[in-house]
């Protein structure tokens, strides 16, 4: 699960960022498999943490793009805070085993 967190974390930190990339661009960003991403903005989808737009002049009307909800805005706030958490645990324990 936590590796999970870790990359829907970082979906939702590229979206935020740039909220007008479609899935292969996110794809390309992330390092993922288109494969791999679809799986994750599907069960981000369903957690109503990410909202899917499709391209409005587009006539095929297939190429999408993806915006946070409030509740993904929250929610990439809690897995920011809880992975500067944990980043700051394994800081301190490896300080302590150098000062050792």
């Amino acid at each position: 699960m936590m590796k999970n967190n870790q990359d829907y974390l970082n979906i939702l930190r590229n979206i935020s960022k740039n909220s007008k990339s479609n899935q292969r661009k996110l794809a390309k960003n992330l390092g993922f498999s288109l494969g791999k991403l679809n799986y994750c903005l599907n069960a981000l989808k369903n957690k109503g943490l990410v909202k899917m737009k499709n391209f409005k002049k587009n006539p095929k009307k297939i190429n999408y793009f993806y915006t946070l909800t409030t509740k993904g805005l929250s929610e990439k706030t809690k897995l920011t805070i809880n992975f500067m958490q944990r980043k700051m645990k394994e800081y301190e324990e490896l300080k302590k085993e150098i000062d050792k």
